[in-house]
């Protein structure tokens, strides 16, 4: 009785298990909806928006792109949190706010609510003035700071953002003082900028890339370890004697739970949009410095990354 028992069972495993791999074997069978959690026309909405066109081809399904900006990016990734995790619902995540808003206060999100899929983007700070500045140089904007402390403006996409660290980081490397302006997101920096109601923008260098080349703006200096091959007469901070790199990761993420088969076809999705050559070109036209790192690398590198920004906040909290 127990011999028929178990061969019956055993002849009804492949009927159970079809469908599910069916399934996943189908994955996607209709259009998927990718949140940026920041403003329309920022760096990581474009990136977003060119990825999402080439992870299409892929996918056979369109990838629409939808903005949930504010408080940081907190809006967009509590909504990605709350989500189903079927790979339908994905979203751009962005260091390191992801890991610092938590951090800093009680948010509706964790980073542990999220599986990292593959990142794509590596953009390193840079602080940005007018093109008729009177600050001509990094040297010039820190005499003029402590000429006037807590009198020179700057914007950033937000408190913890890689932008607001980075300014932070230099007053206590330079005993300065600034006067911090927060956004929902660069675009907004740039076109305060522009209207001269901002000293500085501290923007990453793949987002002021675009005003630099129409004559509007000028880079002080990159907050990258070496100078980034698309802006190579740009100096790093070290070259100038200040020990800070700070930068933006920009990548795709789902709700945690997502089933592994999903999540990897995802980054394979992913994978082939960053290898596609056409991505390349657009990718060099948008000034996205790209560097992927698959589901588990990545993973990795953000747990470390948190890690790190929670002994930071131990030592000195930057909450305004």
């Amino acid at each position: 009785m127990h011999r028929r028992s178990l061969v019956a069972g055993l002849a009804a495993l492949p009927v159970l298990a079809a469908p599910a791999a069916r399934a996943q074997r189908g994955f996607p069978e209709r259009p998927i909806t990718m949140i940026v959690a920041f403003a329309p026309g920022g760096g990581t909405d474009v990136a977003a928006r060119t990825l999402a066109r080439f992870m299409e081809k892929d996918l056979g399904q369109p990838v629409v792109v939808v903005n949930r900006p504010g408080a940081g990016g907190e809006i967009g990734w509590s909504e990605l949190a709350r989500a189903r995790p079927d790979g339908y619902t994905i979203g751009f995540i962005n260091t390191p706010n992801l890991l610092t808003v938590p951090i800093e206060r009680q948010a509706r999100f964790r980073f542990e609510d999220f599986a990292p899929i593959a990142n794509i983007v590596d953009d390193p700070g840079g602080i940005w003035v007018l093109q008729d500045s009177p600050i001509a140089s990094l040297a010039d904007m820190l005499e003029a700071a402590k000429r006037r402390p807590g009198e020179i403006s700057y914007g950033t996409t937000g408190v913890g953002s890689d932008d607001h660290l980075a300014m932070l980081a230099l007053e206590r490397l330079t005993g300065t003082k600034f006067l911090h302006v927060p956004f929902n997101g660069s675009s907004q920096v740039r076109t305060a900028l522009l209207s001269r109601q901002l000293a500085l923008a501290v923007v990453n260098m793949g987002e002021g890339m675009a005003d630099w080349r129409q004559g509007l703006i000028r880079p002080l200096g990159a907050m990258a370890e070496r100078r980034w091959e698309g802006a190579p007469e740009v100096p790093t901070f070290r070259e100038m004697g200040l020990d800070l790199v700070q930068g933006s990761q920009r990548g795709v993420g789902a709700p945690a739970g997502v089933p592994r088969e999903v999540l990897d076809r995802l980054a394979l999705a992913v994978r082939r949009a960053v290898e596609d050559p056409e991505f390349r070109v657009a990718a060099r036209q948008q000034s996205l410095p790209l560097r992927f790192l698959g589901p588990d690398e990545w993973h990795a590198e953000l747990l470390a990354m948190k890690a790190g920004f929670e002994r930071l906040w131990a030592q000195h909290p930057w909450r305004e």
